[in-house]
């Protein structure tokens, strides 16, 4: 997920959760703190890893 971005994977998450009303989409708290933090992945030097 780091590769892709997190912003985008908590996008399409958010999008698919809505969409489709399905608790699997729901996004994880973890997924939203580290967006809020600016965590964003390799694009930001850290994610879930540092990169």
């Amino acid at each position: 997920t780091d590769l892709v971005g997190l912003d985008v994977r908590l996008a399409i998450a958010e999008y698919l959760y809505r969409e489709l009303k399905s608790e699997a989409f729901r996004p994880p708290e973890i997924l939203r703190r580290l967006v809020a933090e600016g965590r964003l992945g390799k694009k930001s030097g850290r994610g879930f890893y540092e990169w």
